[in-house]
């Protein structure tokens, strides 16, 4: 009865933090980016790509990791679960219109990504121990003043909670269960996800106390390995389903317009649904990318707006996109009995009978693991502003604890928990950004003068 209540209370409240306001705030603030930059950013994108191979990388740079580390290690922290199951939710809860709406997000999500992740660096501020330091909590503290400084702490405090483990842990036990431990004849249980829990627990111990750089090494070794073995095995699935891809994308683009039963009959419900599920997914405007591409080795911080600019156009205009037609090809959405991660497992299962599931496994706990490390980082960040960089550290205690508490959690419960502090998160993410605007183009046309030249 107590975790019906709990869950219940953490469902209304997302519910009522992504209403009408926080939708017009990450859609509305992406589509003022978009027209207040002219979309001048869209041109240098061969640009972002080089400055990602580190052809403009000079050893005298402040910062902690590389411009590829920066995106590897975000990438890691987004490119999981919010692609494998986040996608299935989307479906399960706003139709195929939802996808939709998600592209939308998303490509308003690369102009976000720009002018929040450039602010990121163009004013990095030093933590209590003297080290230099991003993210929107600096932005509004240095580019704003301090005293628009309590809209930084709310962030760190929504960000405490919302940089949590929770929903991958949830979705790894759940994976693990349906992909490996029930068809051998093996039941959940309650003590068998205890255990599971624990073990990636002491996992992403070992990582995560070793600091940003040792995440961001394990984020640049796994995750492009991994993104190509999981565009190949969805690729095989849509080559195998190749009839039905057509159909799929008419069925996204109808759905998104068209009233939808399963929301009751709202097309503004699709929009949320979508739109939340590209949050989680590519995390912009939210505030998590700042933070982690502020920590980046480069004096330019139009470079750094333009290499996470490619975030969004990764994680959910290619990745999110392929396991929805994955999910939709396979017709395996239509069944109500599945959602979240069966949904996905359900769909490899069927188009690569005997070694789609162990594929997908490993892509899950790859991504899921990536995911939990780099989520980390954030919530330390968060932490040590408020506390201290001294005692920033303590986050890490909390953090894998908070992992056993994923494991056996309900999926709703994790995922409500999740969406409301992220919505949280982006008003002052959103805000900052919104008003620090000029100055970003300032330096971006600057900027782009001189490449030029």
């Amino acid at each position: 009865m107590i975790i019906e209540q709990i869950e219940y209370f953490f469902i209304q409240g997302a519910n009522f933090v992504w209403g009408l306001p926080l939708l017009i705030l990450l859609l509305g603030g992406g589509f003022f980016f978009m027209m207040y930059s002219r979309l001048l950013p869209f041109k240098y994108l061969r640009h972002a790509l080089k400055v990602l191979t580190g052809k403009y990388d000079q050893a005298h740079d402040v910062g902690e990791i590389s411009h590829f580390q920066a995106l590897a290690s975000h990438l890691a922290a987004t490119i999981g679960m919010g692609n494998i199951s986040g996608v299935a939710v989307a479906i399960a809860t706003g139709g195929p219109g939802a996808i939709f709406w998600m592209w939308i997000s998303a490509i308003f999500g690369m102009s976000t990504k720009f002018f929040t992740c450039t602010l990121a660096v163009m004013y990095r501020g030093k933590d209590s121990n003297g080290d230099l330091q991003g993210g929107p909590m600096y932005v509004i503290s240095e580019g704003m003043g301090e005293k628009w400084r309590p809209l930084a702490i709310f962030f760190c405090v929504a960000g405490f909670f919302g940089a949590t483990p929770i929903f991958q842990a949830n979705q790894i036990i759940a994976a693990a269960n349906e992909i490996v431990f029930q068809p051998a004849g093996i039941e959940a249980s309650l003590s068998g996800d205890l255990v599971m829990g624990l073990v990636l627990t002491l996992l992403t111990g070992i990582v995560i106390f070793g600091g940003i750089q040792r995440i961001g090494l394990w984020a640049a070794r796994l995750v492009p390995a991994m993104v190509i073995l999981y565009l190949i095995s969805v690729g095989c699935i849509l080559f195998l389903n190749a009839s039905n891809i057509i159909p799929s994308l008419l069925l996204i683009i109808e759905d998104a317009f068209s009233a939808n039963a399963v929301l009751g009959g709202v097309v503004g419900a699709i929009i949320l649904a979508g739109a939340r599920r590209a949050a989680f997914s590519n995390e912009a405007g939210i505030g998590t990318a700042p933070m982690m591409h502020g920590a980046t080795k480069t004096e330019e911080p139009i470079r750094e707006g333009l290499v996470a600019m490619l975030g969004p156009a990764i994680d959910t205009l290619l990745v999110c996109t392929l396991t929805g037609l994955c999910i939709l090809t396979t017709g395996v959405w239509e069944s109500s009995e599945l959602s979240g991660i069966t949904l996905t497992v359900e769909a490899f299962r069927t188009s690569l009978p005997l070694v789609g599931s162990y594929i997908l496994a490993l892509c899950v706990l790859v991504f899921g693991f990536t995911t939990i490390v780099g989520l980390s980082y954030y919530g330390r960040k968060c932490l040590s502003f408020i506390i201290g960089a001294k005692y920033g550290w303590y986050f890490n205690y909390w953090y894998v604890g908070i992992i056993i508490v994923g494991s056996v959690a309900t999926l709703g419960a994790v995922v409500s928990l999740v969406d409301m502090a992220y919505g949280l998160m982006a008003f002052p993410t959103m805000i900052s950004a919104v008003i620090l605007a000029p100055k970003v183009m300032k330096a971006a046309n600057i900027y782009f003068k001189k490449i030029e030249n």
